[in-house]
């Protein structure tokens, strides 16, 4: 079994203290992130307005302001909550001996679970959604996902076996089908199933690693 290795991809960082009871300003901050999240994800990024997330949350503006300092930084948190949720989900990710298609379908589905995630989900649609409110921060993160989905590529392929090229390509190819999948997802009311177009993903890449490997 083939995992990814620690310079694979850089630490992702813990979103909140270790410690075996964690401290109430703490656990008070991760629910209204986590009911922002869930707000975005039922009503849409419009429906998160300031006083809505509070009322859902259960708590004051003032204590929102407390923690986020205003609804900008509300929603920075969710973008670095789905980031950081994102790549420890990547970085856990990996690849069992086997064939070439039941090694690329163990990486596409543990991808599509990372992607398709509530929090990445939210955070997607908050860059989506309030792209010209937010800057080189927040697009940073979008560009070091694409860089985690291809290192996954790098670990799926395996060294010797393509060169950086091949490496490359799976890696785009993985990172903007799962991306499409998860925004039509989003936009379409009600749920969806992506599974015969993840199969199809599968039986490319899996198709591009044989024919690399003959």
């Amino acid at each position: 079994m083939t995992q990814l290795r620690r310079t694979d991809l850089p630490p992702a960082q813990p979103t909140r203290r270790v410690g075996r009871a964690q401290p109430r300003g703490d656990r008070t901050r991760d629910a209204i992130i986590g009911e922002t999240v869930r707000c975005i994800n039922e009503e849409g990024f419009a429906a998160a307005s300031a006083n809505h997330i509070a009322e859902r949350a259960g708590v004051t503006w003032g204590v929102i302001q407390y923690h986020f300092g205003d609804r900008s930084g509300l929603l920075s948190a969710v973008i670095a909550h789905g980031f950081q949720s994102f790549r420890r989900a990547i970085q856990s990710v990996s690849v069992s001996d086997g064939s070439s298609h039941q090694r690329v379908e163990a990486v596409v589905e543990a991808a599509w679970s990372a992607f398709s995630s509530p929090e990445s989900r939210a955070s997607l649609e908050i860059l989506i959604s309030a792209r010209s409110g937010h800057g080189r921060t927040q697009i940073g993160e979008l560009e070091e996902m694409a860089r985690d989905m291809r290192g996954l590529s790098g670990v799926l392929i395996g060294s010797g076996s393509a060169s950086g090229r091949e490496g490359a390509v799976v890696g785009e190819l993985l990172w903007a089908t799962l991306r499409g999948l998860v925004m039509a997802q989003m936009l379409t009311p009600g749920p969806t199933d992506s599974s015969g177009e993840r199969a199809l993903l599968v039986d490319l890449i899996a198709a591009l690693l044989d024919g690399v490997a003959a």
